[in-house]
């Protein structure tokens, strides 16, 4: 990609990227406070703002690197502080504040294929062509968020529910890895190892929202 496309992609990308994590780890403190943690609701990181949420490397370097190499979109932002000791019922409840992000990745998904649709059938081409492209990448950021997330690798929401769902013995086995997980994602990022894994979802997800909104 050369710089042009890759400040075109960018500009374009900016809008949904900055909605995918901030709804994502929003979404993750809401869940924590309904089940008793307030410890995100007290540090201010159930907010919209995504100023928030954003980290410098995971947010914008890795993000764009990712855009100019090609490749499935690669980031993250500053995960939201959840005390699993502070929920009501820590192992259970550790389930739902798990799903709660790749959940509202899944919405945001659906609410891009929306705008997909919108777009096809606007008669004005001068909005319609960049509302497109916008909605398109909106749909694939969020699928790649929410697939990504799903690994069973902690502390990615996959391996939180993973722990939630597992026996205590191989629950306590599992959250051992969690100091080394990024550095055992960011591994996998760097070989073909990850997009082995995550590509067959992704287009099967994205094949599922084009399927429900007929185009």
């Amino acid at each position: 990609m050369d710089v042009q496309a890759l400040i075109q992609t960018v500009a374009i990308g900016a809008i949904p990227v900055l909605f995918a994590i901030t709804l994502h780890e929003a979404a993750h403190g809401y869940v924590a406070r309904h089940f008793g943690d307030m410890t995100a609701f007290q540090q201010g990181r159930i907010s919209l703002n995504p100023l928030r949420h954003i980290d410098p490397v995971g947010t914008i370097l890795l993000p764009i690197l990712t855009l100019w190499l090609g490749g499935i979109l690669f980031g993250w932002a500053k995960p939201v502080p959840v005390n699993f000791g502070a929920l009501r019922r820590p192992k259970q409840d550790m389930l739902w504040v798990a799903l709660a992000g790749p959940a509202a990745n899944l919405f945001m998904a659906l609410f891009w294929g929306m705008w997909i649709k919108i777009a096809l059938m606007s008669p004005d081409s001068y909005y319609a062509e960049p509302l497109m492209d916008m909605a398109q990448l909106g749909v694939r950021i969020n699928v790649v968020l929410m697939v990504l997330n799903l690994l069973p690798l902690p502390p990615l929401d996959g391996g939180r529910i993973a722990i939630s769902m597992l026996p205590h013995r191989l629950a306590i086995k599992l959250a051992s890895i969690e100091p080394y997980g990024m550095f055992i994602l960011i591994g996998l990022a760097i070989t073909p190892v990850l997009g082995w894994v995550l590509t067959p979802p992704i287009v099967w997800m994205i094949t599922l929202i084009n399927f429900i909104f007929g185009y």
